[in-house]
């Protein structure tokens, strides 16, 4: 992986955990010298992330909308920032450069573009890793609910298995380097259709 997408919320959350993940993230992708596309802001999660990848030197590339860009929330010391008119456009952006996707503690928007990611690879669109960084045990219910969509019929075990995670982000980078994605080649059975 030379390039991953980071979905991440626009606050810090309660737990200090999350920042030191997120920092410690930055960090390792730095070292290993793979660059980030995230959405582009310069608060919370984001701009954690965002500051420490460039205090060490590391690469980061910003999507954002003129909207929010015009709200001020925009990082102005990215490697590259990237003005876009839409959500939808900044979302396809991002995935179009990203070789794999993180998603870290966050709130609709997050678990937005994670969602939508997800539904890519389980329609075939792309075979990338998809992980989550689950710092503070944030993802627990959100993963109970996967598993539960796959024991009442909703979700195929292969779909669920589309997503890897773990609490350490040198862990969960080490997971997305040895995913294999699966031929997913239906997702509906027979009455579902």
């Amino acid at each position: 992986m030379k390039s991953i997408c980071v979905f991440c919320g626009s606050n810090t959350g309660f737990s200090p955990a999350y920042v030191e993940a997120a920092q410690e993230l930055g960090r390792i992708l730095v070292e290993r010298e793979i660059k980030m596309v995230y959405g582009g802001g310069n608060v919370g999660l984001m701009g954690a992330i965002a500051d420490e990848m460039l205090h060490h030197g590391g690469e980061v590339i910003g999507v954002i909308p003129h909207f929010l860009m015009n709200k001020e929330v925009g990082h102005k010391g990215l490697t590259e920032l990237l003005l876009v008119d839409t959500m939808h456009e900044r979302k396809a952006i991002m995935a179009e450069m990203a070789d794999g996707f993180i998603a870290m503690p966050g709130g609709f928007g997050t678990m937005d573009e994670l969602n939508e990611i997800l539904t890519w690879a389980q329609l075939g669109l792309h075979r990338n890793p998809i992980g989550i960084l689950n710092s503070g045990q944030y993802f627990d219910p959100l993963l109970r609910m996967f598993d539960h969509m796959v024991t009442q019929g909703f979700l195929r075990a292969e779909n669920r298995g589309l997503l890897v995670d773990d609490e350490r982000p040198l862990s969960l980078l080490e997971k997305m380097e040895q995913y294999v994605a699966p031929d997913v080649t239906k997702w509906l059975t027979k009455g579902q259709e």
